[in-house]
């Protein structure tokens, strides 16, 4: 998910706490407030940072913090070789760890509204219960399936670098002519996807996919395509409100990117039908 100009979409209903990338968070534990954050990567934390002592015993979340971190540098290393191969600059993200609320360039947000990057500070922002929720709710478990969100919020961070927002991107005539308002987004939702399947070509070549993987990838995005979601909610699917694609859409982008490994290959802003 991609958020910009103040406004986001609710997709599930999450909370996080943790510490990450040796950024140490822990105070957030207990503290029954937001606004808190922590920085994968070292960097300062995008909120203020809570004040409550440490609990004592080890981290439960250890070693889920510990794979976040593998992969988010396995994604971005990926990305950052295939823009020195393109001859351009790459520019990397932090991923923050929140709890409750958090504060960035985008506006305030809350847990509510599940992954999400924000273009105006570079940055994504998680919370761990949400890879509980993919496993138990949308029934979609498996490490690679939470480093399909991981590389789909970084998707969102190539289209920053790559221009900004979808408006500026080929196509946009033909979005105008859309029958859905909602159509850029749309777009812009299942590129992320795409890209996030050339991430994982890049896994699968170098043997850190695993059997099953892709399948765990593919149960994620047909999880938490708007239709699926929408049926689950008890509610009529209505394309019109349609804000990150069908299933079916989301998991063909994904193998799209998959099949290729071609950033090239996820321009979904020129085809007539995404």
């Amino acid at each position: 998910m991609r958020i910009g100009g103040g406004s986001a979409v609710a997709v599930v209903v999450v909370f996080l706490v943790a510490r990450v990338f040796g950024v140490d968070i822990s105070g957030l534990v207990g503290g029954g407030g937001g606004g808190g954050g922590g920085a994968a990567g070292g960097g300062a934390p995008a909120g203020p940072p809570a004040t409550a002592q440490p609990p004592a015993g080890p981290d439960p979340e250890a070693e889920q913090i510990d794979f976040i971190k593998f992969v988010m540098k396995d994604i971005q290393d990926t990305f950052a070789g295939l823009y020195q191969q393109a001859n351009k600059p790459y520019r990397r993200a932090q991923l923050y760890v929140f709890r409750d609320e958090i504060d960035t360039r985008c506006g305030r947000s809350s847990s509510a509204i599940g992954p999400f990057y924000c273009p105006g500070d570079e940055n994504a922002y998680v919370d761990l219960s949400f890879f509980r929720d993919l496993k138990q709710r949308f029934k979609a478990p498996g490490l690679f399936a939470q480093a399909y969100v991981l590389a789909h919020e970084m998707g969102h961070h190539l289209q920053t670098l790559e221009g900004g927002s979808a408006g500026k991107r080929a196509g946009g005539d033909r979005r105008s002519k859309s029958k859905s308002k909602n159509d850029a987004s749309v777009r812009q939702e299942l590129q992320a996807d795409c890209y996030a399947g050339v991430w994982g070509h890049s896994a699968d070549a170098r043997k850190v996919v695993e059997v099953g993987d892709l399948e765990a990838a593919l149960a994620a995005a047909t999880a938490i395509g708007d239709d699926r979601l929408q049926q689950q909610a008890g509610r009529r699917v209505n394309p019109e409100t349609f804000t990150h694609g069908t299933s079916a859409q989301r998991v063909r982008w994904f193998r799209r990117g998959f099949e290729t490994g071609q950033l090239e290959a996820c321009d979904t802003f020129s085809v007539e039908e995404p």
